[in-house]
């Protein structure tokens, strides 16, 4: 095993997650299969699951991001309410989807790299019957992370930002890149009650 398998595990990512958020927003990252999905606490499961596929960092990241942007309102809902279109997509159905995860695949990107990993677009449309623009989508995706960069991430977003970056770029130990983690969403507490 090299180095760059032992940095990026899921037991990392999923401390790491689960550490920010598990107990403020009762919700942990969960290995799934072969599909992502977001599933809210139910009367069998007492905390919210943020699903990925097949033990993929790649798809961690992913849906981490999809957590990160979702209101509260549509994280009490499978899947956000959102109506996915599986791959094999017709031009209007990409388009939807295209729209859909720009902000997401920019989070991702940027999560992507304070990991210290390369990040790769997906258009996740490998069947369709329509020829895919993927440099105008990477185009857009790039604008969407570096207007993030500038104008500031959504709150959890940037908390988990906080603790990847304490964790894979300054190389802190986990509880430590939990509780800086931590300190940004307990920030936000304090500001809002001032």
């Amino acid at each position: 095993m090299s180095y760059a398998e032992e940095r990026w595990t899921l037991e990392d990512i999923t401390a790491l997650f689960d550490g920010v958020f598990g107990q403020r927003y009762q919700t942990r990252l969960i290995r799934g299969d072969d599909e992502p999905l977001y599933r809210p606490a139910n009367n069998e499961t007492p905390y919210h699951q943020v699903i990925f596929a097949r033990g993929y960092f790649a798809s961690a990241l992913h849906e981490i991001s999809h957590w990160c942007i979702a209101g509260s309102q549509r994280r009490l809902q499978e899947d956000y309410g959102y109506w996915y279109c599986p791959d094999g997509r017709n031009a209007e159905q990409q388009a939807l989807f295209e729209r859909a995860e720009i902000a997401p695949q920019a989070l991702e990107s940027i999560f992507t790299h304070a990991c210290g990993r390369p990040f790769n677009i997906s258009v996740d449309n490998l069947g369709g019957d329509v020829e895919v623009d993927r440099s105008a989508f990477t185009a857009r995706v790039v604008s969407r992370a570096q207007g993030y960069l500038k104008e500031g991430l959504p709150v959890r977003a940037n908390a988990f930002l906080v603790a990847i970056n304490c964790f894979y770029s300054h190389q802190k130990a986990l509880a430590d890149a939990i509780a800086e983690g931590q300190a940004v969403l307990d920030q936000l507490d304090v500001t809002a009650s001032a």
